[in-house]
């Protein structure tokens, strides 16, 4: 008997305990069963709660800057649960703002692993026949308009998003067709990540300036991943999909 017919399908979310990756979860599981993963148990057993409960969920805690045991735990995880994983969305992120003659290696290191490397690793496991068979069919990073385009004191977040999305157009060709992967690259979009930001009532002021829409929210992000994943995007692979409210086609700000 196949693999995946043995097995029960998932979409995997990672970043679900709070943020982006919370609401993604939230909506999808109107639809899908969700492996909701996050380091923080306790949040991860909030989004759980608030999930779609006609569909089995699970929870998958795990911290993604132990990079080198990732591809043995999820393996683990995988089996251990008696699932595969058709879908991908990488939601897990880090950021902190600092001037770049302040910035560390350990900096660089955990938004690379957080974002980049784990991303990678976690696909890697996905494609294998003998963990996943051929379940695995769409693919979704959530990256950062700050991937295209400079901003202060962001750089070691802004060069691991650019790299994201170097992974993605890679990937894209490689798992072609049995695989589509996709960006989505937010605008500021206020979370417990970057609620920090929000403190300075300049910069408030002037992004109500600057993003022609307005302020975004997380659910303007989901309904793009949701888009991503359907098939109504069948024909979409490898692309940066902008979701920032027009700001970065706003020359006058």
């Amino acid at each position: 008997m196949d693999l995946c017919e043995e097995k029960k399908s998932y979409l995997l979310v990672t970043g679900a305990s709070s943020g982006i990756g919370r609401e993604i979860a939230i909506q999808l599981s109107e639809q899908y069963s969700i492996v909701l993963h996050g380091r923080d148990k306790e949040r991860l057993q909030q989004t759980l709660s608030a999930c779609n409960p006609n569909h089995k969920h699970l929870i998958w805690e795990y911290d993604l800057t132990n990079i080198d045991s990732l591809e043995e735990t999820f393996t683990q995880f995988l089996f251990e649960n008696n699932c595969v994983i058709s879908t991908f969305v990488h939601s897990a992120g880090y950021m902190k703002m600092i001037p770049f003659k302040m910035v560390t290696a350990k900096q660089f290191r955990l938004s690379f692993d957080i974002h980049l490397i784990a991303a990678a690793l976690i696909t890697k496991v996905l494609i294998k026949k003998k963990v996943n068979g051929d379940e695995l069919k769409s693919i979704v990073f959530i990256s950062s308009i700050n991937s295209k385009f400079g901003v202060k004191a962001f750089s070691p977040y802004a060069a691991s998003k650019a790299a994201v999305d170097g992974l993605m157009r890679s990937l894209a060709i490689e798992l072609a067709p049995a695989v589509r992967v996709n960006s989505v690259l937010p605008g500021s979009i206020r979370t417990a990540m970057t609620e920090h930001l929000y403190e300075d009532t300049t910069l408030i002021e002037r992004m109500d300036a600057t993003y022609p829409l307005g302020s975004g929210n997380v659910k303007d992000i989901c309904g793009a991943v949701k888009f991503l994943l359907s098939e109504d995007a069948r024909w979409i692979t490898g692309q940066q999909l902008i979701v920032d409210g027009g700001r970065t086609i706003n020359i006058s700000g």
